[in-house]
């Protein structure tokens, strides 16, 4: 896949795989094409070129509500709550949109603070509980691939923690994931495998193994 915007490739010749049920993050710097990865992939970037493979099937094509019927499922770093309607309405407003549509209480069962928290506002929501949310909302439209946009980003450790919960436990119901992350120490917590990116493209896969035997390395190509 390469992409664009205007005169500017942001995308060279990325290409990569995830197999069902994995959890995989991509890693690298500020502008090194991650979240236009994510878009393009979600068919909100439509300046690319190149194939999207989903079971085998090009869905490049495609527009996003039909991919989005497909099993995708995106989760933007604002995380897109609708901050004035409550979490049930939240969790609610949006159609189901395939056969692995997750029902109301299947939600409550895996995250048991949304229940707790159904009758209030999006406002009065932590951002970790938002992003628990915003991560709910796609699977209960029926995503079984969710694209997750640096879910962690500016939150506490403790809330950190929360959303590594949250992604073994979406990936323990057999959905595949892949996240954009900075914190590398987090990512070898709940992925299987991590792709580097670096000037849009793809310099190298790791396993956690690897991460963990480099990551004085990594911290300094990442600047952290």
């Amino acid at each position: 896949m390469s992409a664009h915007y205007g005169e500017a490739t942001v995308l060279q010749g990325v290409s990569l795989d995830v197999a069902a049920g994995e959890v995989v993050t991509l890693v690298g710097r500020n502008g090194a094409g991650k979240t236009t990865l994510l878009r393009c992939l979600m068919g909100l970037h439509r300046s690319m070129t190149g194939a999207i493979l989903l079971d085998g099937t090009d869905i490049a094509r495609l527009g996003s509500h039909k991919r989005c019927r497909l099993g995708l499922g995106y989760v933007p770093d604002d995380r897109g709550i609708y901050a004035t309607l409550t979490v049930e309405e939240n969790l609610t407003l949006t159609p189901r949109t395939g056969p692995d549509a997750w029902s109301l209480q299947r939600i409550y069962e895996a995250f048991p603070v949304l229940k707790a928290r159904r009758k209030q506002a999006g406002t009065h929501l932590s951002g970790g509980e938002q992003q628990m949310l915003s991560v709910a909302r796609v699977l209960r439209m029926g995503a079984r691939l969710l694209l997750a946009d640096e879910p962690t980003e500016g939150l506490s450790p403790i809330l950190v923690q929360q959303i590594g919960d949250i992604i073994r436990t979406v990936s323990q119901h057999g959905v595949t994931v892949l996240l954009i992350e900075q914190n590398i120490h987090f990512a070898t917590t709940v992925a299987d495998r991590h792709y580097l990116m670096s000037q849009g493209r793809i310099v190298e896969s790791l396993d956690n193994a690897e991460v963990e035997q480099r990551e004085h390395e990594l911290l300094e190509y990442l600047g952290i």
